[in-house]
């Protein structure tokens, strides 16, 4: 009878732990979309505000990225798109033709189901995606 409890109890456990591992595990390779930016002032303050954009990043699965915008800079608009490529060992970006010799890596996180680029600022700045159904 003490096996079957422990065995009831492991199968109990085992498909709890599955269930919450799929709702927290969010897949890098997708497309996402631009919903907030973070500029710190320079003091610590800083907060993720709302944006208005259509910018969206694009992770591929061969370790490239697309995007409608530029990933150079923290910028809005759409049109002259960028590429890049990425590392998921060391979770960083490193955009194409930037103009910067060298090109300043980016480093990306995801955290509660959104992706987080990181961008190289001496404040904080940073942009937040969610994924596109």
């Amino acid at each position: 009878m003490k096996l079957s409890y422990t065995l009831i109890s492991f199968c109990i456990a085992l498909a709890l732990s599955s269930c919450n591992k799929e709702e927290n595990e969010v897949e890098l390779v997708s497309q996402w979309h631009l919903i907030e930016q973070l500029l710190d002032p320079g003091d610590g303050s800083g907060t993720f505000q709302p944006v208005t954009s259509n910018k969206t990043v694009e992770f591929l699965e061969d370790g490239t990225l697309t995007s409608n915008g530029n990933l150079c800079n923290m910028d809005l608009q759409v049109g002259d798109g960028s590429t890049g490529t990425y590392s998921l060992a060391d979770s960083t970006i490193l955009p194409n033709n930037c103009g910067f010799a060298p090109p300043y890596p980016m480093t990306f996180e995801i955290q509660d189901g959104f992706l987080i680029i990181n961008y190289p600022c001496i404040e904080p700045c940073r942009e937040k995606y969610e994924p596109v159904d």
